[in-house]
């Protein structure tokens, strides 16, 4: 316990160290690996703002934001924490490989699911109820704060997620910090934007959980001492959004000509 104590003061003592701040920020690599956690959090966040919006729709319009805010609040303090105790755990083998076995366990179980074609199903059942106003959160802590309960359990549950997809990308502090507080900022500021992107590419959701498998194998290298450099590493994910486009370009064109007879 003192050991993971002490590396949890360790990394964060690291927030003073503008050195570091300076080499990370200036360094493209970096900026890369940043990029592709905002990128693979902006497509998964879609979903996410979908069911944390429809948590919320029971409270009156004016306190709803507030009920998104504190589940903000609760994310970022969870993912800070959660970080720094991960930078320490990540260091064990069988950390690695629980973690990356999670990873996998997320993108197969998607494409498992969306073979089974019952998604629309269950979001029209999950959009026309919302939250159980009869749970036991509600009971305890009454309509606003019971919402506000629930809003940040579902907030530690994704963040759990992209913490570990983030240690599978990088274990560098600054790149986890930084990607995993845009993170929590793209749930809920930029969600919309990824959502219509979808609308318009929904191949685009297939690919952030091939990205996550991606990364699952990627961590469970790692345990091996086999590391994948950083130019394999963003080659793949420039070839995995250029098949994405391309399926998509074939799919639509498909949809077209089955419409023309």
């Amino acid at each position: 316990m003192d050991a993971i104590f002490q590396a949890f003061i360790d990394t964060y003592s690291q927030f003073f160290n503008w050195a570091m701040w300076g080499e990370v920020l200036t360094d493209p690599v970096s900026w890369g690996y940043i990029g592709t956690l905002v990128i693979l959090e902006g497509l998964l966040s879609a979903d996410n703002a979908l069911v944390l919006a429809v948590m919320v729709k029971h409270l009156p319009p004016e306190k709803r934001k507030k009920a998104l805010f504190y589940g903000l609040l609760g994310a970022y303090i969870f993912r800070f924490i959660a970080i720094g105790i991960g930078v320490f755990l990540i260091k064990l083998w069988w950390v690695k490989v629980l973690g990356a076995a999670y990873l996998a366990y997320l993108a197969i179980k998607y494409f498992i699911d969306k073979r089974k074609e019952k998604n629309a199903e269950v979001n029209e059942e999950e959009e026309s109820h919302g939250i159980n106003q009869n749970g036991l959160l509600i009971r305890l802590f009454g309509t606003f704060w019971g919402t506000v309960v629930a809003v940040e359990l579902m907030d530690i549950a994704f963040s759990v997620d992209s913490v570990l997809a983030a240690f599978g990308v990088s274990n560098q502090v600054w790149v986890l910090l930084v990607g995993g507080m845009l993170g929590v900022l793209m749930m809920r500021g930029v969600a919309g934007v990824f959502l219509k992107l979808i609308d318009r590419v929904p191949e685009l959701e297939s690919t952030a959980y091939i990205l996550i498998l991606i990364i699952s194998v990627k961590m469970f290298l790692g345990v091996f001492g086999v590391h994948v450099h950083h130019i394999v590493f963003f080659g793949v994910l420039i070839v995995a959004f250029a098949a994405t486009f391309v399926v998509h370009y074939r799919n639509k064109k498909k949809a077209e000509q089955g419409k023309a007879l």
